[in-house]
């Protein structure tokens, strides 16, 4: 890790970088003065006025000849000024290795000043939700509106952007909640995140026999087809083993984020093979099984937002009477 972070990186790309520009001025320079080909005199062709002007030996369509002139002068300056421009700018801006330039301009100074001034625009607006209570935010549309606002910017991405979810991802406009569907719950999982585990149960359980009568047992709880036989042997083993989180009635438990598995409602498939992979894998964060991670938005969003995407979340599977005036 150290080739990549050595002093020499540094002055390689500030060297790449004069290089270059002092390669085009020395090719400017080059280009300015008119060359005869090598190996004897240049042909020459007849010009306006009868003079004759030196060719490069291109020549199309028996007259059409390529003149061996400078390029223009106008040109000539644009390609000066150019250069000029540039290194002006390595001295104002940094694009010379871990130089930081006359000015100091960072793109992350930049992002943070203009987010700082638009915070200060809408402050106003953020403290009047703020105040308010989650679920009258959620009946106000224009609140509503910018907390939906929000959610596509940082949440769409997990949740998609009419809030349905995907494999791995709940669905947040019906009513099955993890952790719980009110809204300070839903708060409490926006700011701080949620670390959903589900361990590797499938030597605890016995092996691939045993973790078919599990299987079988589940997909009995929700009404999905199943072995009867299969299902009566996996109970006993569901109620030693997996209802610590799930519960003995498989009705789960928020506490813990453990799913219900009763209802129909299933975050990554309710397919034998599905259940069974889930059983003896687990579910946890990798690229295999999915990701059981939300992450944090407190220092992304800030208080503010998150009380705004919280109330639009919360508005998907609920509604609220218009606040009082």
């Amino acid at each position: 890790m150290s080739d990549f972070t050595s002093d020499f990186w540094n002055w390689y790309i500030i060297g790449i970088t004069l290089l270059s520009v002092a390669f085009c001025a020395w090719l400017l320079l080059a280009m300015a003065k008119a060359k005869a080909p090598a190996g004897g005199k240049a042909p020459t062709a007849p010009a306006a006025g009868g003079k004759e002007v030196e060719i490069t030996g291109h020549v199309w369509d028996g007259d059409l000849a390529e003149f061996n002139n400078p390029l223009p002068r106008w040109w000539m300056w644009l390609f000066w000024i150019t250069i000029v421009f540039s290194l002006g700018y390595l001295v104002l801006y940094p694009g010379l290795g871990r130089i930081e330039g006359v000015l100091r301009w960072t793109s992350t100074g930049a992002y943070a000043k203009e987010s700082a001034e638009q915070d200060a625009k809408v402050k106003p607006l953020y403290d009047k939700y703020a105040a308010m209570d989650l679920k009258q935010v959620a009946a106000d549309p224009a609140a509503r509106g910018m907390g939906e606002r929000i959610f596509l910017n940082n949440c769409a991405q997990c949740h998609g952007s009419d809030a349905g979810g995907g494999r791995g991802f709940p669905n947040l406009r019906d009513g099955d909640w993890l952790y719980g569907g009110a809204p300070e719950t839903i708060k409490e999982s926006v700011t701080n995140g949620r670390m959903g585990v589900m361990p590797a149960l499938g030597a605890a359980l016995g092996g691939d026999d045993s973790v078919k009568n599990v299987v079988a047992y589940v997909r009995s709880l929700s009404g999905l087809s199943h072995d009867g036989t299969r299902a009566q042997l996996g109970r006993a083993q569901f109620e030693t083993v997996c209802a610590a989180c799930h519960g003995v009635d498989g009705k789960g438990n928020q506490a813990v984020g453990a799913p219900n598995l009763t209802d129909k409602v299933w975050l990554y498939g309710s397919s034998e093979a599905v259940i069974a992979e889930g059983i003896n894998k687990g579910r946890n964060v990798t690229a295999t099984t999915g990701t059981t991670t939300m992450p944090s938005f407190k220092d992304q969003l800030g208080a503010a937002r998150i009380h705004l995407v919280a109330a639009y979340v919360w508005s998907l599977s609920n509604s609220a009477a218009p606040a009082a005036k």
